[in-house]
């Protein structure tokens, strides 16, 4: 199976880290993210990846020709971005996706058993599969509930909200890459309201497994803590 990883972010959230080395390249443990994200696509059959590539990228395929102690034995390709096309732009760049594949973004943490995601797209038919993680979102103040006159109806200290969020890991049937114009910059919200409006099956599969974003300094230390605690949660297979 294929899988494309999005590797050309700047990652500007996560200064002054990405200031010297691309977000994807940043450690956990003593392994670069990127470099555990590879391990896991691999264990899940994933032999054929390829990165899209921007910021920095000379550091990213450097690691991979030289600091590659145990690395499965999978194929992997590169594709350049010359200018930012966002998160769906670019897979106009890739070749040869003509069948189902993954794709990830370069920068998440996770447990995922990717090979079950994969099955569940197939066996509902769908165009595209968005990996879905329920995200609580606490609120540090007092809400009020109010009616339509103003008057108080409830009130409620710090609650939580849950909403289901895109984990970055999506499914795609070749398809789907007809609705995406080589050269121009899309990013994935707006193919997926191209899909819709298109009448395209799009689905989500709910993860019960561990997963973060390590965009900003606060969830990258909560990865560190969580990977240095149990990395064999995220590397499968030793």
């Amino acid at each position: 199976m294929k899988a494309v990883i999005l590797a050309g972010g700047k990652g500007t959230r996560l200064a002054p880290y990405t200031t010297v080395f691309p977000k994807p390249l940043v450690p956990l443990g003593h392994r670069p993210i990127l470099d555990i994200i590879v391990r896991q696509l691999a264990y899940y059959g994933f032999n054929d990846i390829i990165l899209t590539v921007g910021y920095l990228a000379e550091l990213i395929q450097a690691y991979f020709q030289t600091a590659n102690e145990g690395l499965p034995d999978v194929r992997l390709t590169y594709v350049k971005e010359r200018e930012p096309l966002g998160t769906a732009g670019s897979l106009a760049l890739v070749e040869g996706l003509e069948d189902t594949f993954l794709v990830m973004n370069g920068d998440v943490l996770t447990s995922l058993n990717y090979a079950e995601m994969v099955a569940f797209h197939r066996a509902n038919g769908n165009a595209l599969t968005i990996g879905i993680y329920d995200k609580a979102i606490p609120i540090d103040l007092g809400v009020i509930e109010l009616d339509s006159a103003g008057n108080v109806t409830g009130y409620l200290e710090k609650p939580v909200k849950h909403y289901p969020i895109s984990m970055g890991i999506y499914v795609y049937e070749p398809a789907v890459l007809r609705y995406i114009r080589r050269g121009e910059h899309l990013d994935f919200p707006e193919l997926v309201a191209r899909l819709l409006a298109a009448g395209e099956r799009v689905m989500g599969y709910t993860c019960t497994d561990y997963w973060l974003d390590i965009g900003n300094p606060g969830d990258y230390q909560r990865a560190q803590e969580q990977f240095e605690r149990m990395p064999e949660k995220f590397l499968p297979g030793g």
